[in-house]
């Protein structure tokens, strides 16, 4: 059986190569407990895809569309978002610790029973989006909205 994502396979074969972005298309799919842990998939749509319970994890998820994503439990540890549509997703009890989500849009997401105060918010619009009072205390320490 052959599995991808290894970065195991033939060296003169360059469709093999661990660093090549795989583009999903997603939307409006159910993809619920899928594992693409250490998946390379920027530029990819997940836009009203179910991904509940899915392993993210250690991916590059950098310019992704997950608007209106149902992510309830997903784990989204170590990944890139940079730069991802997050908006109106469902993001409840979400894993994302240690991730970057720089210049990411969540007017709308649900982020309330995450913990996600060791993740890069740079340049985010976490204040429009729904959360606990706790992270939202935690993330204005550490990452303010600008003041216009």
């Amino acid at each position: 059986m052959v599995m991808s994502g290894g970065g195991q396979g033939d060296p003169r074969d360059d469709s093999s190569t661990a660093e090549e972005a795989i583009v999903l298309d997603w939307s409006f799919q159910n993809h619920t407990g899928e594992n693409i842990r250490k998946g390379r998939h920027s530029g990819s749509n997940f836009r009203r895809s179910i991904l509940d319970k899915a392993d993210l994890t250690e991916g590059d998820f950098t310019e992704c569309n997950f608007s209106r994503a149902s992510m309830v439990e997903v784990d989204l540890m170590k990944s890139a978002f940079d730069g991802s549509d997050f908006r109106r997703a469902d993001l409840r009890k979400a894993r994302l610790n240690l991730s970057n989500f720089r210049n990411c849009k969540f007017a709308g997401a649900d982020l309330r029973g995450i913990r996600g105060k060791y993740a890069i918010w740079q340049g985010s619009d976490w204040w429009n989006a729904i959360m606990d009072d706790d992270l939202r205390k935690a993330l204005n320490k550490k990452w303010p909205q600008p003041s216009e």
